[in-house]
């Protein structure tokens, strides 16, 4: 019989993946469960992408190569005023695998991490996997889910050593301020913690602009900054993302990364060169397209009484919906059940997530506007 670690079996289940499955089994279904674009990948890739095949069978070294290195370097001090050197720079299969890395090569067991609750259902576990704590700050509906510095410093103690932020973000769709970014910089500094920085939505943004935290002042030295092409070139499947780091930190992820993947995937590297030189246009085509379904979903929600703050970023909105039913993973089943509308339970982002649901607007605004006339159906009753 195969024995399975304690570690695995205390991993969190998750509804996506069985909304998901059940999702592409029924053609009635609509999803507004996506966690990626809709988008195809932008033709320029597209074509570029059946010229490189040929040439990239082989392993790169664990960092990523150079040329790509450098166009990130040129990208950060561009679009988020970090200035990198590919020293600092270490690509990854997806920002998800660097974050992985970080915390393996950040934390020891027991040492702590700050995490927002709600959050990305992949940061909790993460951190357990290396049998670090995880501490919780809350983020709370009536201040659109934003971060409050006061609740972040009364859960620091001396063995935190990270604070973990995510803006834009998901689930909820709040895209952090200066003035609040500012002051968890403060924080940062006079308790000398890290901070993880998760920007993979950095694009994808409405009325607010997005902030890295290593732009800031005295921050660059302390702050892991994670990004990914996944959203910002429709490039998911291509598992692209990357880490700029303190100097020392970098090294240690790449002598890491040697023991995860070893490289990220050799085709994806050099896509990820030909991404970064085009124009704004096809990212910002995608936005356009997104701030759409953010317009009918955030009215429609809020019309149907399933309270939706406006998401300032990210494809996503964070809805309430503790007066129909007070498990979200219930009303999710549901409504999938009744009305074969997928959407994604808050309970999977934390407890703080439970009584809400998180509804996608990457999706077709078509299939999006049917979805929203079977969720009202289904309220109504």
């Amino acid at each position: 019989m195969v024995h399975l670690s304690q570690r695995e079996q205390q991993l969190p289940g998750s509804a996506i993946e069985s909304i998901l499955d059940a999702s592409a089994k029924d053609k009635r279904v609509i999803s507004l469960g996506p966690g990626e674009p809709h988008f195809g990948l932008p033709p320029p890739l597209l074509a570029h992408a059946r010229v490189l095949i040929a040439t990239s069978n082989h392993y790169t070294a664990p960092s990523g190569l150079l040329e790509l290195r450098e166009a990130i370097c040129k990208k950060l001090a561009r679009d988020n005023k970090i200035h990198a050197l590919p020293e600092n720079v270490v690509v990854t299969t997806g920002s998800q695998e660097a974050l992985l890395i970080a915390t393996a090569i950040s934390l020891d067991v027991s040492e702590e991490i700050l995490l927002p609750n709600p959050s990305y259902m992949a940061f909790l576990p993460t951190i357990e996997l290396f049998n670090a704590k995880p501490r919780f700050f809350a983020l709370h509906e009536e201040h659109d889910f934003e971060p409050n510095p006061d609740e972040i410093k009364k859960q620091i103690n001396q063995k935190t050593r990270v604070i973990l932020l995510n803006s834009p973000a998901n689930p909820t769709g709040n895209v952090i301020r200066r003035k609040i970014m500012e002051e968890i910089a403060d924080i940062a500094v006079e308790k000398d913690l890290a901070v993880f920085s998760d920007e993979a939505y950095e694009r994808i943004t409405y009325e607010r602009k997005h902030i890295s935290m290593a732009s800031l002042n005295g921050m660059q030295d302390r702050t892991f900054t994670f990004q990914s092409f996944s959203k910002t070139f429709a490039m998911c499947g291509f598992r692209l993302g990357y880490v700029a780091a303190p100097e020392e930190a970098a090294a240690a992820i790449r002598k890491t990364h040697l023991y995860t993947t070893i490289c990220a995937p050799t085709l994806s590297q050099k896509l990820g060169i030909k991404a970064l030189q085009l124009p704004h246009k096809y990212t910002d085509s995608m936005v356009r397209e997104y701030a759409r379904g953010r317009k009918l979903v955030h009215s429609r929600l809020n019309n149907m009484g399933l309270t939706t703050p406006l998401p300032h970023g990210a494809f996503y909105a964070f809805s309430n919906v503790k007066h129909l039913n007070k498990s979200s993973t219930q009303f999710a089943l549901d409504l999938f059940r009744k009305e074969k509308v997928a959407v994604i339970p808050g309970s999977d982002f934390g407890t703080n997530g439970e009584g809400h649901i998180r509804v996608s607007f990457a999706t077709e605004l078509s299939l999006i506007k049917e979805a929203l006339d079977r969720m009202e159906r289904f309220t109504n009753r």
